[in-house]
């Protein structure tokens, strides 16, 4: 049996990306300033520095997103070749006066059939989007909820079917109160928006402009024609999703000021939780003999449960909740999709989950499955890839399909082993997708073959007797998966704090003031790529030159093109290394008493000047005889 591993590697790429660039530092105190309730003013000064706008080049170029194309038909190709000064004075004289271009519109398929509108920026706006983001993601992190999960670092969905776990059978509130706002991101009123960021305390009015302005962006539909939006943040756009956390944020504590926030004139005692949260108990019990109605929430972006102990109050949590949307954040509910469920009678959806609650030694206890659109959609998903292996017309496209498909498998193992019925709802799809491997392959299926079990493969699959082999090649068994318990977020993990960033990420290994002064003095003349690329791997050769393992200071620290420029070699982190500088000297000298020189200086030994010799050969030059 397969037990999902839930846990992450130790560190965390965006927090290496921050210490790339010296910003750590900036967005611990933002976090700190406006947890103590500062009001800032000078943003613009953090978001236009050097560092803040090279990083959201880093940040960009690791988006997947960042290979599509906006209206303008530029990627992340045409950025890489910039000077890095020319990449940061484009940025800062968009941001004098900004007009952003258009947002290309597309739409894609959801599971249930329907489309989803997507709005592309432009990859310029974009940075720009990402330069903004980065300074107010650690502003609005110390406003937002603890019980909102969606579009927040360090947070998940797992975390939010933990919390509806512990609510609905812990805490025994089987009534839930499901809200569906019609068209959430296409009906966030601007103005409100706008109110919402001053009352957070982002009070910089030239910042405030620029929003505005993105919000107001033209939208470019697919037949050519263009429409001005009055309302809505596009879905697709890199600040939509926290402005949709800003916009939401109202409706998490107005819930949380109805019942656990309510004030309470009686005394009761405290404690703690092992976990160091404060127990509410007391608190509680001093509330319940007032008029009040108990509710908590849970939220993943515009999707959320609120949990209510009796039919009486959830009744009334539902107008309540659904007349507060429509006067305060001008939104509207489908009257078919919300409703209150009875979890001991019905299911309830949540984030591709059915829950409900079922009896068990006088108690009840949640059960949650695989929502049957999801399950369908998985079927269809898993049989299209096996077309897709079949139609494979030699043994590289049926490797890379092959590979795509357990891919997928991993994903949804990883996502739905939070079920605590997953074996039940696989054992279906098992059967239809082994039938079609059966029908489709029966000639080269085998419960055996010639290639080696990746890693990951056999480790998480390499006890199971389900594994099939379709030409030698491996195929991941989408029955074999075994239930684990969600996992609340620990509340020591936080982004912006050093001891918070300690139990998830491990510091560098380099010395950090020597990354930093190779950040503020690029190579002059060099792109942005090729600068940004130097830095990675530099940590990622701990400092040291590739050939002589010697650590290097700043002057010494020189980036070799493994296959140089005039031969078609480009700035890409695959055709750089990192070497001494006289050891860069070596690799490209022709001059005889030269190469000597450097040989004698450097004590090259033979392992090292097999790897000189590498070098020298993909640069088309002789080798080097000792």
């Amino acid at each position: 049996m397969l037990v999902s591993e839930k846990r992450k590697e130790p560190k965390r790429r965006k927090l290496r990306y921050a210490e790339y660039y010296d910003m750590t530092d900036t967005f611990d105190n933002l976090y700190a300033q406006s947890q103590n309730g500062k009001v800032f003013i000078g943003l613009m000064e953090i978001i236009t520095s050097d560092e803040n706008m090279k990083l959201a080049y880093r940040s960009i170029k690791r988006n997947t997103g960042s290979h599509t194309a906006g209206v303008d038909g530029r990627t992340v190709k045409d950025l890489e070749k910039l000077d890095i000064e020319d990449f940061c004075k484009i940025i800062r004289k968009k941001l004098q006066w900004y007009e952003p271009q258009p947002v290309k519109r597309v739409e894609i398929p959801k599971p249930n059939g329907k489309m989803r509108p997507l709005g592309i920026p432009t990859l310029w706006d974009r940075v720009v989007q990402q330069c903004i983001l980065q300074v107010l993601d650690p502003i609005c992190e110390a406003k937002f909820h603890e019980r909102s999960n969606g579009f927040r670092p360090n947070r998940s969905a797992e975390n939010a079917l933990a919390q509806s776990y512990y609510l609905a059978q812990v805490c025994k509130l089987p009534y839930v109160v499901d809200i569906d706002i019609k068209g959430f991101f296409d009906n966030v009123d601007h103005s409100k928006l706008v109110r919402q960021m001053w009352a957070l305390g982002i009070r910089d009015k030239k910042l405030i402009c620029i929003i505005k302005a993105m919000l107001k962006a033209p939208i470019m539909m697919p037949d050519g024609s263009s429409v001005n939006p009055t309302k809505g943040t596009p879905q697709g756009g890199i600040l939509s999703p926290l402005l949709s956390n800003i916009v939401l944020n109202e409706l998490d504590w107005w819930i949380d000021s109805q019942w656990i926030g309510f004030p309470t004139h009686k005394e009761y005692k405290t404690t703690l939780n092992p976990n160091g949260s404060l127990n509410q108990g007391g608190k509680f019990l001093a509330l319940k003999g007032r008029s009040l109605k108990e509710m908590y929430m849970v939220r993943y972006a515009d999707d959320f449960k609120i949990f209510c102990r009796d039919r009486t109050a959830a009744d009334k949590t539902f107008w309540a909740v659904k007349l507060w949307l429509k006067d305060r954040l001008k939104l509207e509910i489908s009257d078919e999709k919300s409703k209150v469920t009875n979890l001991k009678k019905q299911y309830t959806e949540f984030l591709g989950f059915k829950l409900r609650l079922i009896p068990k030694r006088k108690k009840y206890v949640i059960e949650s499955r695989i929502c049957d659109k999801a399950g369908e959609h998985i079927t269809n998903t898993l049989i299209k890839g096996l077309v897709i292996i079949k139609h494979s017309k030699n043994h590289l496209e049926r490797f890379a399909a092959i590979t795509r498909y357990n891919s997928i498998v991993w994903g949804i193992h990883n996502y739905y082993c939070i079920a605590t019925d997953i074996s039940v709802d696989v054992s279906p799809i098992a059967y239809r997708v082994n039938t079609r491997i059966k029908h489709s392959f029966n000639r080269v299926v085998k419960k055996t073959g010639s290639n080696k079990l990746g890693r990951y493969m056999a480790k998480q699959y390499g006890n199971s007797n389900q594994i099939r082999y379709i030409n030698g090649l491996a195929v991941a068994p989408i029955g074999y998966v075994r239930t684990c318990n969600p996992m609340h977020k620990p509340r020591k993990i936080n982004k912006y704090t050093p001891e918070g960033r300690a139990t998830i990420h491990q510091s560098l290994r380099v010395d950090v003031k020597t990354i930093r002064q190779m950040m503020r003095a690029p190579p002059p003349k060099r792109s942005i790529e090729y600068c940004d690329n130097r830095l990675s791997l530099y940590s990622a050769q701990y400092g040291k030159c590739a050939i002589t393992e010697r650590k290097l200071e700043v002057d010494e620290v020189h980036c070799h093109h493994k296959l140089p420029a005039h031969l078609g070699g480009t700035d890409q982190y695959a055709n750089l290394v990192i070497v001494h500088v006289e050891v860069h000297r070596l690799i490209h000298c022709t001059d005889t008493q030269t190469i000597n020189y450097y040989l004698s200086r450097l004590r090259i030994s033979p392992a090292m000047l097999k790897k000189i010799n590498k070098l020298r050969e993909v640069c088309r030059l002789q080798s080097i005889a000792l």
